[in-house]
C-alpha cells in the first residue's frame, strides 16, 4: 500500500508540459528568449541544433518581453531560434562524509580523478542567513597556528575575517597555512577565478597531504563563466553549511571574494544594471552581505569560521570592494608589500590588521602583551626613516630606544616557515620573556 501511494504521488508530481521558449538574440554573455515562462534564477537547458547535450542556463533578468539567459557552459554554435526548457529547479551539491579529501568543480563533479561522490543528500546551493537571534554567541578561541594571528589578532569560532592584499605578497600562502595548521573539524575552501595551474599548486604544496585529508576544495578557475565562478561561491557556502550542521566546527575560506564581486558584476552589468562605483552594479553589494552573513555560529549546530581573501587592487585598500567588505567582517588581516620585501613572512602588517572579537577572546594579560607589541611596532615605524639614516640616538627617547631594541626580536618572533606550526599558549609565553628581557635592560 504504501509503495502504491508513493509511486502515485510521483505520477501526481510529474509535470503534464513542458515550459518552452526559443532564442531570439545573443548579445556579448546573456541569451534573450522568447519565453519560457520562468523565474528569476530559475534554471534552463539550452537545447542547441549542433549540441549534443544540453546546455544549462540561468535566468538573470527581463527586458522588453525577453527572459534573459546566462549559460553554465560553451554556447558556440548556439542559433536563433533554439529551444530553451524551463527545468523548474534550482541547483544543489551532493553534499556527505565522502566529499572530505575530494577536489570537485562547480556542480559537484570531482576534478581530482577519483570516483564520482557518494553523496547522503543533495544540498540547497543559495540559503537565507541565519537568523540574528540565531546565532551562538560564545568565547572559543579558534587557534590557527600561524603565531603572530593567534597572539596580536586572536580569532574565534564563528568569525568572519577578510585577509587583504595586492597580488604576489604570500596571500595563498597565508591561507594555506591556515587551512593546514587550524583547530577545527573541517575545511572547506573555494578557489573562485584562479588559473588553472594555481589550483594544483594550492593543493600540493600549500594545503599539503595533511591539510587535504579533512579539506573539501571547490575550484572554479577563472576561464570559466562568470555564473560558474559565481555559483561555486554559494556551493562552498553550502558544503560547510551542511558540515556545521553536522555538529562540526568548520573553517571556511574563499579566494578570493574579490573575483566573486567581479563575476557578480558581469552578470548584473550583462543583465542591464547600471555601473555605479568602478564600474560594479548595485547588486554586488547587495550580494556580498548575504554571502558573509551565512557564516557564524548556531545555537544546537556547529560553527562556521569564514576567511575571505580581498585582492586589493594597486595595494588600493580603499578600493570598493575591500572598502565594503571592512565595513561586513568581524576583522581583517592586512598582507603589505613593504612587510614581504622586507622578508617578513607571513607578511602580515600587525598596525593595519584586527581582530574585532580580541576583547571577548583575549584574557586580560595576553591583550596588556598585544598591546604593548603594537605600542612597539607604532613608535618603529614611525622614527623609521630617522633609524635608516643614523639619525637615532640612544637616550633621547626612552619608547624609541626599547623599540629598536626589540622590534627586530619580535619580527623574528612573528617569522614562521609555511610548514611550521606553533602553539598558541607558547607564543603568549616567548613574547612575554622577551618583552620582559627588554624591560630589565
Amino acid at each position: 500500500m504504501n509503495a502504491a501511494a508513493a509511486l502515485l504521488d510521483a505520477i501526481q508530481s510529474m509535470p503534464v508540459g513542458y515550459r518552452e521558449g526559443e532564442v531570439a538574440a545573443c548579445n556579448g554573455l546573456v541569451i534573450e528568449a522568447y519565453g519560457p515562462d520562468a523565474r528569476m534564477g530559475e534554471v534552463c537547458e539550452l537545447h542547441s541544433r549542433d549540441h549534443g547535450a544540453p546546455v544549462l542556463t540561468q535566468v538573470i533578468g527581463f527586458r522588453e518581453g525577453r527572459v534573459l539567459l546566462m549559460p553554465y557552459g560553451d554556447t558556440a554554435g548556439v542559433a536563433v531560434g533554439d529551444r530553451v526548457r524551463a527545468c523548474g529547479i534550482e541547483l544543489s551539491v551532493p553534499v556527505g562524509p565522502a566529499l572530505l579529501g575530494r577536489t570537485i568543480d562547480a556542480f559537484g563533479r570531482p576534478l581530482d580523478g577519483g570516483p564520482p561522490i557518494q553523496a547522503e543528500a543533495q544540498w540547497p546551493v543559495r540559503r537565507e542567513p541565519i537568523e540574528p537571534l540565531r546565532r551562538r554567541d560564545d568565547n572559543d578561541v579558534l587557534e590557527t597556528g600561524v603565531r603572530v594571528v593567534d597572539t596580536l589578532l586572536t580569532l574565534g569560532k564563528g568569525q568572519r575575517v577578510g585577509v587583504f592584499a595586492g597580488s604576489g605578497v604570500g596571500k595563498s600562502t597565508l591561507l594555506g597555512m591556515l587551512a593546514r595548521h587550524v583547530r577545527a573539524d573541517v575545511a572547506v575552501i573555494g578557489l573562485i577565478g584562479e588559473r588553472g595551474r594555481e589550483v594544483g599548486d594550492f593543493i600540493a604544496h600549500a594545503l599539503g597531504p595533511d591539510g587535504m585529508r579533512r579539506a573539501v576544495v571547490i575550484a572554479a578557475t577563472s576561464d570559466q563563466p562568470a555564473l560558474v565562478r559565481a555559483h561555486a561561491t554559494h556551493v562552498a557556502h553550502a558544503v560547510a553549511e551542511y558540515f556545521r550542521d553536522q555538529g562540526n566546527d568548520v573553517l571556511l575560506m574563499v579566494d578570493s571574494v574579490t573575483r566573486f564581486a567581479m563575476a557578480q558584476r558581469e552578470i548584473g552589468l550583462a543583465a542591464g544594471e547600471p555601473p555605479t562605483s568602478r564600474g560594479y552594479p548595485p547588486s554586488v553589494f547587495n550580494a556580498l552581505p548575504r554571502l558573509t552573513e551565512r557564516g557564524g555560529a548556531i545555537t544546537g549546530a556547529g560553527s562556521i569560521s569564514s576567511i575571505y581573501s580581498v585582492l586589493v587592487e594597486g595595494d588600493d585598500m580603499n578600493e570598493p570592494v575591500a572598502d565594503h567588505m571592512r565595513a561586513l567582517l568581524d576583522g581583517h588581516i592586512v598582507l603589505t608589500r613593504e612587510q614581504a620585501n622586507r622578508g617578513q613572512w607571513p607578511a602580515v602588517d600587525p598596525l593595519q590588521s584586527v581582530s574585532r572579537w580580541v576583547g571577548r577572546l583575549m584574557t586580560r594579560e595576553e591583550r596588556e602583551l598585544a598591546t604593548e607589541v603594537q605600542r612597539l611596532f607604532a613608535t618603529y615605524e614611525a622614527s623609521r626613516d630617522l633609524i635608516d639614516m643614523g639619525a637615532w640616538q640612544r637616550g633621547a627617547n626612552a619608547t624609541l630606544d626599547r623599540a629598536v631594541e626589540q622590534v627586530p626580536a619580535l619580527q623574528a618572533l612573528f617569522r614562521q616557515a609555511p610548514g611550521d606550526s606553533h602553539d598558541r599558549d607558547d607564543g603568549y609565553t616567548r613574547l612575554s620573556a622577551l618583552l620582559a628581557s627588554g624591560e630589565a635592560a
